[in-house]
Parts: C-alpha cells; structure tokens; sequence
C-alpha cells in the first residue's frame, strides 16, 4: 500500500510537472515506475501464498514471479547507478558541459536499461541459468543452490552477480566519494565568504537525497544477498524459515520509501502533495450528499 500510494504520487507529481521535469529527473520516475511495478505485479501474488502457507500456482506462477522480481530488480540497481553517474558528470563538470545530458539522451539511457534488465530476466528461460522456490516456499528467484549442480547454473549466478551487483554497486559508490570530494573543495575554496551560494546548497541537497536512495536501496537487498549466497555454499535447510523469509521482506520494502526520501528533500514535491490532497479533499466534499454540520465526514473533510 504505501509502495503503490506513494510512487503514485510521485509519478502523478511528474506528468503535472512534465514540462518543467530536468533530464536527470526522469532517472527519478524511472524508479517509481520499477518500484510500483515490482509491487503491483508480485507483492500480491506472494501475500496470497502467505496467507495460504504455500505457494499458489505452480511452477508457471513461480517462474513469473521470479522474473519480475529480477526484472524490476535489475532495473532499479542500474537506475541508481546511472542517477549516480550523471550526478557525478554534473557536480563535475562546468554548466556548459552538464546541459549536454539532454532528455533524448536520457530517454535512451532508460530505454538501454530496461533492455539490459530484460535480457537478464529472460536468460533463465531460454537455458542460462535458472528460477526456482525461495527455502521458506511462498516466494520465487534465482535458484541459488543451482551455483555448485551445474555449470550452466555456475556461470549464469557469477556473470550475473557480477554484472547487475559487484560492478553496479562499485559505480555507485565510486561516483558518490567522487562528489563527496569535489563538494568538500567546493566547500573549502567558500569558507572565508559568509555566505554560501544557494547553487551550492541545492547541488549539496539533491546530492544527499540520491546518495540516501542508493545507501537505502543497497542496505535494504545486502541481508537477503548474504541469505542467498549462504544457501550458494550450505544446503538451504540449514537455515530456519524466517531467517530466509525476514532477509526477503527486508529487501521488497525497499520500493517504499522513496517517496519519503523525497517528501523530506524536494519542498516541489511537498507542495505537489499539499495540492493533491487539497484536490482530493475538494472533491470528496463536493460529491457529499449531506454538507449538514452533523455529517462527520463532511465535517472531516471541511476541516
């Protein structure tokens, strides 16, 4: 719910915004877009298992399921590295060199990642790897215990952690000590003036708030990576069902809270939500049938 309500308002905020949206922006409504599809498309499915012990469907459902999941997985790890990366291009570069990043030139970034996630996704169908039950069996992904049976399964989880995770997550942080560095710079060349340059404070604001996105994103998938590479080298039974199960959740929540970060960072945004709920409670008001003082909702919505 507060995936799919929140993302909502983010991408509802995006298309009023949609002529005044920056180029490094739509790196933002991209992982909105990953984020409310990852929930739409799976968390109720996996709900329902939970709620019947077991998963339902079978093996059709579970290799669905398991693509997604990598799918949108994919998809937002590369969105966060390539948010960092232009965010390092333009903290780096001069003005002139920074308005080169124009909004054709990230459409086609979003178009080459969302190809690069599908690629992946497919590859365990086509005979490179393989999909499979969670341990705790109301979840599906990559079928870890596969690494040591096979060398197909071998290759295709090494190629993949290396490529959608270890390179991804190097880039990321390599970009933000990179920004961390040069704000520092900035920061000392500045000390002795009073006064710090408003370009200097929102540079310094829209840094923080990608580089909580990432740290949130990262920390979030780190315990369910270290559940599945212990089932990589030990028999997956020797975990307990939640030790498995917790790492899972841990990590879907990680679609949630972006819009939060946002909320604190971005006042745009706290004013496009002021507005939304103004709207919505405009319309609730107008549509009551009895704007009576004894109607309690009529009063609610007043207030």
């Amino acid at each position: 719910i507060l995936t799919i309500l929140g993302n909502s308002a983010v991408l509802a905020t995006a298309a009023k915004r949609s002529s005044f949206l920056k180029s490094p922006e739509l790196l933002t409504v991209n992982l909105a877009v990953a984020d409310i599809g990852m929930a739409i498309s799976m968390y109720p499915l996996a709900i329902a298992s939970a709620w019947n012990h077991a998963w339902l469907g079978g093996d059709a459902s579970c290799i669905y399921y398991a693509l997604m999941g990598f799918l949108f997985g994919v998809c937002s790890m590369m969105t966060l590295c390539a948010m960092a990366v232009i965010r390092f291009l333009v903290t780096n570069s001069s003005k002139s060199n920074s308005n080169k990043i124009t909004k054709n030139t990230v459409f086609i970034l979003i178009a080459f990642i969302w190809l690069y996630s599908l690629l992946w996704a497919i590859l365990p169908l086509v005979g490179w790897g393989y999909y499979g039950p969670e341990p705790f069996g109301i979840s599906c992904t990559i079928a870890w215990s596969k690494f040591h049976n096979s060398s197909n399964g071998f290759s295709f989880i090494l190629s993949m952690f290396l490529l959608c995770t270890v390179l991804p997550a190097l880039t990321i942080v390599a970009c933000y000590l990179g920004i961390a560095w040069k704000v520092h710079k900035a920061y000392q060349e500045i000390q002795n003036i009073d006064r710090i340059p408003n370009a200097a404070k929102l540079e310094k604001k829209l840094t923080l708030m990608a580089v909580l996105i990432s740290v949130g994103f990262l920390s979030s998938w780190t315990p369910y990576a270290a559940a599945s590479f212990w089932s990589i080298f030990n028999s997956s039974a020797s975990l307990q069902p939640i030790v498995t199960l917790l790492p899972c959740l841990f990590a879907k929540s990680s679609t949630a809270y972006n819009p939060f970060i946002y909320y604190i960072f971005s006042k745009t945004f706290r004013c496009e939500i002021k507005k939304l709920q103004c709207c919505c409670g405009w319309r609730v008001h107008y549509f009551s049938s009895d704007n009576s003082p004894e109607n309690p909702v009529s009063m609610m919505w007043s207030g």
